[in-house]
């Protein structure tokens, strides 16, 4: 008893110390587990295979950079998981924005925490779960189908598009909750003044509410981005034959484990080009 109140005693006169004993265990897993397994996956990718055993042969050479930014196939698939991300972002982005006016602004105080465990509800859902039943809603005479049908259209079927509209589905929340936080301490009498000073509706969101909930935007645009660049389960179940850089991994993961590794470089130095641009935004300080 008695070491136990001196060691507690000498943690509370060394602030530092106790600190530094608290941050350890997270410090060591984030740099052993997260960054070490980052480092061998970019060592792993300098590397070549055996083209006759598949064996990998640790030879260093930058023939799979190389090979990615001259093969045709490579540049497509990489450009299209850019631009898959990017669409799933701005469809979150616009959905997002209403959805979250209406909860932080229009429902009254009664009705604004059930909407927002209305929004929470799917991320309590299996992510596979979701994931079929849209494969289900898309399917050749499912719901999708059925719905547009008096208008003489069809659904989407297997494929690109059915592939970003699951992934919108699936990060829509993750756009949401943060603006819905910035317009909920959106100060009221910014928009009375603007009204006041004869602005119309809008006027005061492109030169009031959007410059303010900007940062929030863009903060929702670091999970939908990164989230959609580095999935492939989607792909896989209603992508049809579309091809993304995670599907690319999963193929070559046994097949060529250093092109593999070079593939799965990419997503990595584009979300961090990524996040330093959206870090002029404020978006990192409003995550």
């Amino acid at each position: 008893m008695a070491l136990i109140t001196r060691t507690a005693g000498a943690l509370h006169r060394r602030p530092r110390l106790r600190l530094t004993l608290l941050l350890t265990a997270p410090l060591l897993w984030l740099a052993v587990l997260y960054l070490g397994s980052l480092s061998v996956l970019f060592v792993s990718a300098f590397w070549t295979t055996n083209s006759f055993t598949s064996e990998v042969v640790k030879v260093w050479s930058t023939d799979n950079f190389h090979e990615l930014f001259t093969v045709p196939v490579f540049r497509q698939v990489i450009l299209r998981s850019i631009g898959v991300a990017l669409a799933v972002t701005a469809l979150c982005a616009l959905i997002a924005f209403p959805l979250a006016f209406c909860t932080a602004r229009v429902a009254g105080p009664r009705w604004r925490p059930l909407l927002v465990v209305a929004i929470l509800t799917p991320l309590w859902a299996s992510y596979l779960v979701k994931v079929y039943a849209w494969r289900l809603i898309l399917s050749e005479g499912g719901l999708a189908d059925w719905m547009l049908r008096p208008f003489g259209l069809s659904g989407p079927g297997y494929g690109l598009t059915a592939a970003v509209l699951t992934l919108t589905y699936l990060w829509l929340p993750y756009m949401i909750l943060p603006i819905h936080t910035a317009l909920e301490q959106l100060p009221a009498n910014l928009l009375d003044a603007s009204a006041d000073l004869g602005a119309k509706g809008l006027r005061t969101f492109r030169s009031v509410v959007l410059p303010m909930v900007l940062p929030s935007v863009a903060a929702g645009s670091v999970f939908t981005f990164s989230l959609s660049l580095g999935d492939y389960i989607t792909v896989q179940i209603v992508g049809g034959k579309t091809q993304l850089i995670g599907n690319l991994v999963y193929s070559n993961i046994e097949l060529n484990l250093p092109m593999a590794a070079a593939l799965g470089t990419v997503p990595v130095v584009v979300i961090v080009l990524y996040l330093l641009a959206m870090r002029r935004t404020g978006a990192l300080s409003s995550l």
